[in-house]
C-alpha cells in the first residue's frame, strides 16, 4: 500500500508540474503582452498601499514581489499564476485523501478539476480571482482539521484566521466561503448540539480581524471605494422587479454550462448514477458547506439585490467539486473504466492549451496583443530628448499607464488616473494624450 501511495503521489506531482510548465510556457510564447488584470495588479504594486480603487491589496503585493525578483519578464507572472493554481491543487489532493481515505480517488478528485475552465484556460491572467485559490484551499483544509478533531489545536485555528485574512484581502467574495463554514459550525454547536463550543475558535476570528485592521483603516480613509466599485460591477443601478428573477436565472444557467464538461468526465467513471443524501454524514455535510452553500449564498444575493454575478467571480467556488462528486458517487465508481476517464482527462488537459494557443495566435485585437514594450521604448526616447534623469512616476488609466510602469526601465510608480496633485508638485513632466510621466 505504501508503494501504491508513493506512486500515486508521484503521478500527482508529475501532473502538477506538467500543468505548471504548460500553462507558463504557452501564454509566454503566444502572448505579446500581459493580460489586463495582471498589468493592473503590477500598476498597483508599483505604489503599494493597503487597498486600491477596485480591489484589496494582495494581488498587487504578490505581483510586486515577483517583479522585484524577476523584473519585467512576462513569463514570471504566468508562472506566478500557475504556482497559485498548483498550491490549490495540492491542498485539494491532501483534503481529498482525508475525506476519501483512498489515494486513487483523491487523484481523480483533482483530475476532475481540469474539466473546469477556471483552472486551466483562464489561469494565465493573474488577478484577484486566481489570487484567492491557494488561500481558499488552505482555509478549507485547516477548517476540516478543526471540524474533524476532538481536540482543537491552537495552530490550526491560527492558520485558518491567517489564510482567511489573506484570502479576504485578495477579494471580498472570499467572505462567502468564510460565512458558509461559520454557518456550519453555528448549526452544529447551537442548533444540532453535536459539537461543543471551544474558545480556541475565537483565535481564528482574532487573527482574521487583526490582519484586516490596516485595510479597514484604509477603507475608512478612502470612503469605502472598493466596496462601491464592487457594488457598481453588479449593476445595481436601475434595478427593477424583473432583475430579481432574470439575473439569478442567468447565474444558475451559467453554472450548469460551466459544469457540463465536469459532469461528462465524471460520468465516464460511473457504472450507474445513484445518489443518496445523508445529512447525518459529517463528511458529506462539510462537503456541502464548502461547495454548495457558497454558491447558494451567491444565488440568494442575486435574488435579494437583483444583481449580476459575473462568471469569473466564481473561480474559487468549484475547487472542491471533484471531492464532492467522488465522495457522493464513490460506491458507483467503477475503476475498471479508469482508462476511459483518463482518455477524457488527457483530451481536456491538452485541448485547453491548444485552444488557448489557437485563439491567442489567430486573433490580433486582444489586450495581450497590445504593443506595450514598443510604446514604452518610444516614450523613453521622447523623455530622453528633454530630460536626463530617470522617470519616477506615471499617471493615467491602469492599462496604458500601467504598461508604461511595467515596461519602462526605471519602473516608475503608477500614481493613479489624472493625478493633478502629483503633476502640480512635479518639476519635470510630459503628457502624451491622456498619459503623463515625470519626476517628483
Amino acid at each position: 500500500m505504501n508503494v501504491l501511495n508513493k506512486n500515486i503521489n508521484n503521478i500527482f506531482f508529475i501532473f502538477a508540474l506538467t500543468h505548471l510548465i504548460i500553462w507558463t510556457l504557452i501564454p509566454s510564447i503566444t502572448n505579446k503582452n500581459l493580460p489586463l488584470d495582471t498589468i493592473e495588479a503590477l500598476a498597483w504594486g508599483s505604489n503599494l498601499d493597503w487597498g486600491f480603487e477596485k480591489h484589496p491589496p494582495m494581488s498587487a503585493f504578490f505581483s510586486e514581489v515577483f517583479f522585484n525578483i524577476f523584473g519585467s519578464q512576462d513569463w514570471a507572472f504566468y508562472l506566478l499564476s500557475q504556482i497559485f493554481v498548483v498550491i490549490a491543487f495540492y491542498y485539494v489532493f491532501k483534503f481529498a485523501y482525508e475525506i476519501l481515505g483512498n489515494i486513487k480517488l483523491s487523484l481523480i478528485s483533482v483530475f476532475l478539476l481540469e474539466s473546469i475552465y477556471f483552472y486551466n484556460f483562464t489561469t494565465p491572467e493573474f488577478n484577484v480571482n486566481v489570487c484567492q485559490l491557494p488561500f481558499w484551499s488552505l482555509v478549507v483544509y485547516y477548517s476540516w482539521k478543526i471540524y474533524n478533531s476532538k481536540q482543537i489545536k491552537f495552530f490550526d485555528c491560527f492558520l485558518v484566521g491567517f489564510f482567511a485574512a489573506i484570502g479576504f484581502l485578495s477579494k471580498y467574495l472570499f467572505l462567502y466561503l468564510l460565512l458558509s463554514i461559520d454557518l456550519l459550525f453555528i448549526y452544529l454547536i447551537f442548533i444540532k448540539r453535536t459539537k461543543s463550543f471551544d474558545f480556541k475558535y475565537l483565535i481564528t476570528l482574532e487573527v482574521f480581524l487583526v490582519l484586516l485592521v490596516p485595510h479597514l483603516i484604509w477603507l475608512f480613509k478612502n470612503e469605502f471605494v472598493t466596496v462601491a466599485y464592487g457594488l457598481n460591477r453588479t449593476g445595481l443601478d436601475g434595478i427593477g422587479f424583473l432583475e430579481h428573477i432574470k439575473y439569478p436565472f442567468i447565474f444558475l444557467l451559467k453554472q450548469i454550462v460551466i459544469l457540463i464538461p465536469f459532469l461528462l468526465l465524471g460520468w465516464l467513471l460511473l457504472k450507474k448514477v445513484k445518489l443518496k443524501i445523508n445529512l447525518k454524514d459529517k463528511k458529506f455535510l462539510f462537503l456541502l458547506s464548502i461547495n454548495i452553500l457558497p454558491i447558494f449564498l451567491m444565488f440568494v444575493t442575486s435574488v435579494i439585490l437583483g444583481s449580476k454575478i459575473r462568471t469569473m467571480w466564481m473561480t474559487p467556488f468549484y475547487l472542491f467539486f471533484g471531492v464532492l462528486f467522488v465522495y457522493s458517487f464513490q460506491n458507483q465508481i467503477n475503476l475498471k473504466k479508469i482508462n476511459s476517464f483518463l482518455y477524457g482527462f488527457l483530451f481536456l488537459f491538452f485541448f485547453s492549451p491548444i485552444l488557448y494557443s489557437y485563439i491567442s495566435l489567430l486573433q490580433s485585437d486582444k489586450r495581450t496583443d497590445y504593443p506595450g514594450k514598443e510604446i514604452a521604448t518610444k516614450v523613453q526616447m521622447i523623455w530622453e530628448q528633454d530630460f536626463e534623469k530617470k522617470i519616477e512616476f506615471v499617471t493615467g488609466d491602469e492599462w496604458k499607464a500601467g504598461n508604461l510602469s511595467y515596461h519602462l526601465k526605471s519602473r516608475p510608480k503608477w500614481e493613479g488616473n489624472n493625478n493633478n496633485k502629483i503633476l502640480n508638485k512635479s518639476s519635470q513632466f510630459i503628457c502624451i494624450d491622456d498619459i503623463c510621466l515625470g519626476r517628483y
